[in-house]
């Protein structure tokens, strides 16, 4: 597999609104056969990078599936968005520049103490396992797009979950890797359980 044709294909898959912040590279020192860092809020790229000795030994499904999931999530990550904590944080934050500038120092550690709870709060829902599940259900209607039924974008997904697995040598699947792979076995019909609505850790 030449990894600069490869590299090519995979950003023509990506849907369009995903290719201005994304960018694959080859990383073949990694242990992971795909990875990408958490994207804070000043990293306008977001970098993925792939092992292109390890990701060959995926198919091509498998590959178009892991691929899509991870820019999914990746689009997914919002840290400005017209929500409560993020109201609460820019609340907190203009109440601790008015508080500095009238001196007041309990005022600005009241509004930093706000400021930075929804700091972890909008962090933990980035981090969350619904919204890996959410990525995952993006990807399949990605796929879809792209000529997979969703049975087959769940089935593809899934299997590449397990091959990473064992590729990268690891003993059993994660907290998170199980719920996805449960919630995509329902997806795929080949199981009656799936996970709740609003999921979450």
């Amino acid at each position: 597999m030449e990894p600069t044709v490869e590299i090519h294909r995979l950003f023509d898959l990506m849907p369009a609104s995903a290719r201005m912040m994304n960018k694959i590279i080859s990383k073949p020192e990694q242990a992971k056969v795909i990875d990408t860092s958490f994207p804070l809020p000043w990293n306008w790229e977001r970098l993925i990078c792939i092992n292109f000795d390890l990701w060959r030994r995926l198919n091509k499904s498998q590959r178009d599936l892991l691929l899509l999931q991870t820019v999914s999530w990746l689009t997914a990550v919002k840290w400005f968005k017209p929500d409560i904590y993020q109201v609460i944080a820019l609340a907190g934050l203009l109440g601790g520049v008015v508080e500095f500038l009238q001196t007041d120092a309990l005022g600005v550690v009241i509004a930093g103490g706000l400021t930075t709870l929804a700091g972890f709060r909008i962090t933990a829902i980035n981090r969350s396992q619904q919204l890996q599940l959410n990525a995952d259900e993006t990807a399949i209607e990605v796929a879809q797009r792209r000529g997979y039924s969703k049975v087959e974008a769940a089935q593809h997904l899934l299997s590449a979950i397990e091959a990473v697995a064992k590729i990268e040598g690891n003993a059993a699947l994660d907290f998170t890797e199980l719920i996805r792979c449960q919630n995509l076995r329902a997806i795929a019909g080949l199981s009656s359980i799936g996970v709740p609505n609003g999921y979450d850790n």
